[in-house]
């Protein structure tokens, strides 16, 4: 998954930077940079996108709790992931968890 912050940013390119020998103080300069850069619109859409990756994985994890008796479809290993995808967009359009709001306005605030 890529988020894209502003034009030609994305933060798959930031973590690609973490890596590197400066770590997180790069990564932070970097963000930093391109936060000041986004739109309100593009960083809301980007705080939307993080939220509903957090809640895909998190339906991903219930799912391995869930124990099954059952063999399961090679239908449902090929596609399960999208399935979740979709789970995660439904919560989105419902108002989501509050996550992707909280963590907009403290970009905002410390941009």
């Amino acid at each position: 998954m890529s988020i894209s912050i502003g034009g030609n940013y994305s933060v798959d390119a930031a973590l690609a930077q973490a890596d590197s020998s400066k770590g997180t103080a790069k990564l932070e300069n970097t963000l930093n940079k391109n936060l000041k850069n986004a739109t309100d619109d593009e960083l809301m859409d980007v705080c939307k996108s993080f939220e509903s990756y957090l809640v895909e994985q998190m339906f991903k994890e219930m799912k391995k709790t869930v124990g099954s008796e059952e063999e399961e479809s090679p239908y449902v290993s090929y596609f399960g992931d999208t399935l979740y995808e979709k789970y995660a967009d439904d919560v989105m359009e419902n108002g989501g968890l509050g996550i992707a709001q909280m963590l907009y306005e403290s970009m905002k605030r410390n941009a």
